[in-house]
Parts: structure tokens; C-alpha cells; sequence
């Protein structure tokens, strides 16, 4: 069975929170308890918040989930293009993977893909992927690197 939750730029999307449905289900899951709970009250409350676009919000990620670039889905870049020109199913099977242009944005956000690369180098594209599903099954993902360069703390102010 082939494997389509793996990015042409070297990220295992399995492992994404948007590629593995963890961002749909838990904005789905907020969507609810928002609703059965009815917090548009806190408009009254903190006036810059608007109840109204936080839920169209929620609305959008509970039912918006990425198919994957595999499947047609993700960001545009232009990875998939290159790797078509080269005729390679992924860029970690490219020799200048570590220097390309295309690369750069991932080889900065995600630095792990540096040791993804050298392990398709070692064990082959297909066993990569294997071990990177595994990896998803048993609860790994993108989100604890991520995190730390991300999430910053947020206070909503009341207004005076």
C-alpha cells in the first residue's frame, strides 16, 4: 500500500496537527462546548473580542483538514514543481536536499529534517516513511518543535 501522508519537501505530514486531523477535531470539539456553553456573553465583557468571527473561525477549522500535497493539498511551494522537473517522489531523494532553495523553509523550521534526510540515505525512501508512520501511530508529531518556536502566551485585556 503506498504511502501518501508524507510532504514531497521531506515533512512526514502524518505528523502534522493539520495533515493528521488533530487541528479539525479539536477546533470541532471547541466549536461544541463554545456552543452548549454560549459564550457570545463575552463581547460584553472584553469589547475587543468579536464572538461572532471567533466562531466563524472555529467553523472553518473544524471542517477544514489538509489533504496533503500528495492528495493536491498543503501550501503551494514550489517543491512539488521541482521534484516533478526531477522526477523524484520526495525531495529527500535530491543530493543537493541540504543547499537547495526550495528546501531552505524546511531545513529552518523543522532542523530534524536534516537527520530525515540522512536516514533515507541509509535505509531508502519506503523504510523512512515506515518508520515516520510508526512514529504518528505511537503519538509523535510536529507539534512539541513547533511549540517552542511558536506559541507565545496571549492575555486578552479587558477594556476600561
Amino acid at each position: 500500500m503506498e504511502n501518501r501522508n508524507y510532504g514531497i519537501c521531506g515533512v512526514y505530514c502524518g505528523q502534522c496537527p493539520n495533515g493528521n486531523g488533530r487541528v479539525k477535531f479539536n477546533a470541532g470539539e471547541l466549536k461544541r462546548l463554545v456552543d452548549t456553553v454560549r459564550y457570545n456573553w463575552v463581547e460584553q465583557v472584553v469589547k475587543s473580542f468579536k464572538f461572532a468571527e471567533f466562531r466563524k473561525g472555529l467553523e472553518w477549522f473544524a471542517a477544514a483538514q489538509c489533504p496533503m500535497c500528495l492528495n493536491g493539498g498543503g501550501a503551494p511551494c514550489e517543491n512539488r514543481k521541482c521534484a516533478a522537473e526531477k522526477k523524484l517522489p520526495s525531495c529527500l531523494l535530491c543530493d543537493t536536499y541540504l543547499t537547495c532553495e526550495h528546501t531552505k523553509y524546511q531545513r529552518e523550521w523543522y532542523p530534524f529534517i536534516v537527520d530525515n534526510y540522512k536516514r533515507v540515505k541509509e535505509v531508502g525512501l519506503q523504510k523512512h516513511l515506515e518508520e515516520e508512520e510508526e512514529r504518528a501511530r505511537a503519538g509523535v508529531d510536529l507539534m512539541g518543535h513547533l511549540e517552542r518556536r511558536c506559541c507565545k502566551v496571549i492575555r486578552l485585556a479587558e477594556e476600561k
